[in-house]
Parts: C-alpha cells; structure tokens; sequence
C-alpha cells in the first residue's frame, strides 16, 4: 500500500509511544530544501533556534532516528546537521548518528529507509539513487526484524550532539 497525503500524515498524528527512523542515504533531494541547500552550498549558515511544527511535537512526543554516515560528510549531511538535527536534538528528537567510516555496517546491507510506529507499523521510505523520494509503502509483515534493526543502530551509534562535538 501507497501513503501519501492524509493517510501519510496520520502516522505522525496517531501514534501512541513512538516514531522512529532508519536514515541510510548520504543525500536527499527534497524540493522544499532546494533554495536553502543552495544557499548553504553558497555560505548561508541556519544558527537558529528556530521552533516550527516538527520541533514542537519533538517536544512533547518521543520522536528518534539513526542516521548512517560514512566520512567525509556529503554536503547534504553537513545542510542536514546544521539545518535540522542541531535544532531537533535540542528540542527533543533522540537523533543518533552511527559512523560506518572504520567499521562494517551492523545491520543486513538490504535494510533501506524506514519509519516505525509503536513497534508495529512499518513505513518503507523509497529513494532514487540520488535521494529523490519516490514514495512509501507500508510494510504488511511481521514487524520484529525491523525492531532488531532499531535496536542494534541505537546500540551502535552515538547521540549526535556528542557525535558533531567530536567532529
């Protein structure tokens, strides 16, 4: 099944205990960011803070991702890192970064993007290669491979203000 429009936003109006992601891409083409990417690219800076309504609910709601990077950061990470992440951290997004610059990778090389909802609902986030989205699809499987997956890229990242604090 397809999500998009209300069917999509609903995910993140109704979940009860938790909205978790899986973030694999080093890039990703959205064309909401397009203007302030290239501004980025060109020098601007986003110190912020800055609230809009993703960092109000990351506020009151237990929101978390893991994002996985390898070194050096694409241009899009470091727009990413600056942007978003400094400002979601701070307002409450448990966001963790796990470096794969000197290590293997935890988890199947098959697991792509995805977000999870209350540990039961499965939404796969679909790229092109060069980070376009091209839709999501909602995963009518068993759930527990992708509770293990969170489990181990929480256990094997770090939270990313420490992350960028070492950088």
């Amino acid at each position: 099944m397809l999500l998009d429009g209300d069917d999509w936003q609903a995910k993140f109006r109704d979940f009860q205990t938790e909205a978790w992601r899986l973030e694999t891409l080093p890039q990703y083409l959205v064309q909401q960011e397009a203007e302030e990417f290239a501004a980025f690219k060109a020098g601007a800076r986003f110190p912020g803070p800055y609230v809009d309504s993703w960092t109000e609910m990351v506020s009151t709601r237990n929101v978390g991702r893991v994002h996985i990077v390898r070194r050096p950061l694409s241009a899009y990470l470091r727009f990413e890192f600056e942007r978003y992440y400094q400002h979601q951290a701070s307002a409450g997004e448990d966001i963790r970064i796990l470096d794969l610059t000197d290590r293997p990778n935890p988890l199947p090389d098959d697991v792509g993007d995805y977000w999870m909802f209350d540990r039961s609902t499965v939404v796969f986030m679909r790229y092109e290669d060069d980070g376009r989205q091209i839709g999501r699809e909602l995963y009518e499987g068993d759930p527990a491979p992708f509770i293990e997956y969170q489990r181990l890229a929480i256990a094997q990242s770090v939270p990313f203000l420490e992350y960028v604090k070492s950088e």
